[in-house]
């Protein structure tokens, strides 16, 4: 079946509601023109454009493969918010980030994932635990699970530690098939006993096409910043296909370091 890559809304930002003080990249709660409450993720963050791009790579990809993630949007900010925000940590943070940001939409009422209250099924633990050893995410910890559970169901938010090689500098690419020992400390490994019947079922989903239709959403001017756009848009591309060719390597690495634990 073919496949037709999202297409992303765009939503100018309207209000700045209240800070997310998690982390140094200082995440807020926005309201957009569409009368919706985004929580927004900001391009002039500690970790910058990368970042977003990141949240975008790695949350399309879990979207595609039937994973539940708050819907994707661009985000346009204006000047004028930095002047009328009284701290002046979160001025210059606004400042920095004028023009084309990332946010995802903001899931009202919803509850932190724990793992001593909430259970996962083994498929969908496998599932979780074989996007984040694909995009080498690693935060997904029972210190921070970045999962919510919202209307019952399980959803997976805050994707911009992973692909965290493209911060190691211009031939990050080529290191794709380096070991990614952080697994080990997934919070949902110990249930992940799936991981190789998922591992065939995500290899036929996840085909190159459809990684770069994934990678083409990323905008040219958040690449601008580390070379010209195409050879950055090709190395998130090649990363990619070159690891899933490789995936029984990833899902080894997590089997290995599941069985030490159970």
């Amino acid at each position: 079946m073919p496949y037709s890559p999202p297409q992303l809304r765009t939503v100018q930002v309207t209000r700045y509601l209240t800070p997310l003080r998690e982390g140094g990249s200082l995440p807020a709660i926005v309201e957009g023109d569409d009368d919706f409450l985004y929580v927004q993720k900001f391009r002039g963050a500690g970790q910058g454009a990368r970042a977003l791009i990141a949240e975008l790579i790695s949350g399309e990809i879990a979207r595609l493969l039937g994973l539940r993630i708050p819907e994707i949007v661009f985000t346009e900010l204006d000047p004028v918010f930095s002047r009328t925000e009284p701290d002046e940590e979160i001025q210059d943070l606004l400042r920095a980030s004028v023009g084309l940001n990332l946010a995802l939409h903001y899931l009202s009422g919803a509850i932190t994932f724990d793992p001593i209250i909430n259970t996962v099924d083994p498929v969908l633990a496998s599932q979780i635990v074989w996007l984040d050893s694909l995009t080498m995410n690693v935060d997904r910890t029972a210190r921070n699970t970045n999962m919510l559970i919202w209307h019952k169901e399980l959803w997976l938010i805050d994707h911009g530690a992973s692909l965290y090689l493209h911060h190691t500098g211009p031939d990050w690419a080529k290191h794709s098939q380096r070991a990614f020992v952080q697994i080990k400390d997934h919070v949902l490994l110990p249930y992940a006993s799936e991981l190789t019947t998922v591992d065939t079922a995500f290899g036929l989903l996840l085909t190159p096409d459809r990684i770069r239709a994934i990678v083409d959403l990323v905008p040219d001017v958040w690449l601008a910043d580390d070379d010209a756009p195409g050879p950055q848009r090709d190395a998130y591309i090649q990363f990619l296909t070159d690891r899933l060719a490789t995936s029984e390597r990833f899902v080894s690495e997590a089997q290995h370091a599941r069985e030490a634990l159970v």
